[in-house]
């Protein structure tokens, strides 16, 4: 708090309490948390909407963390939405990253690994599934 009992200066439309909160908080707290459900959704092979839910719960848990350890705002629109997408990028880079690394080991004769997100279909391999 300023001494004129105004919160100090955060990043403004990103995020309303200081930087290392951000850092901290929602991208290594949360973040870590987002990618390891991401995992759990891709590893029990649930579609993206379940995973797109239980990262809504997490920010919700996330806020609270803001609002009751760094005197945040709870149920702010604006950043409620922010805190959702940078938890929601992580959370799909961890879901992509393990679908990658079970498409390519479980069907191994059909598809191979183009980097750490993606995979393609072998050569001289067809995919009835994907053409239909």
């Amino acid at each position: 708090m300023k001494a004129d009992g105004t919160k100090g200066s955060g990043m403004g439309i990103l995020y309303e309490t200081y930087f290392g909160v951000f850092l901290i908080l929602l991208c290594a707290l949360g973040g870590g948390a987002a990618w390891m459900t991401g995992r759990a959704c891709a590893n029990t092979w649930r579609p993206l909407w379940v995973l797109c839910w239980f990262l809504f719960l997490l920010t919700l848990a996330i806020r609270f963390l803001t609002f009751a350890l760094f005197e945040g705002t709870l149920l702010s629109v604006q950043f409620l939405v922010v805190d959702y997408l940078v938890l929601l990028g992580f959370g799909l880079a961890g879901w992509r990253f393990t679908r990658t690394k079970q498409m390519t080991t479980q069907y191994v004769w059909l598809y191979e690994k183009t980097g750490p997100f993606t995979w393609r279909l072998r050569e001289g391999q067809t995919d009835r599934y994907a053409e239909g």
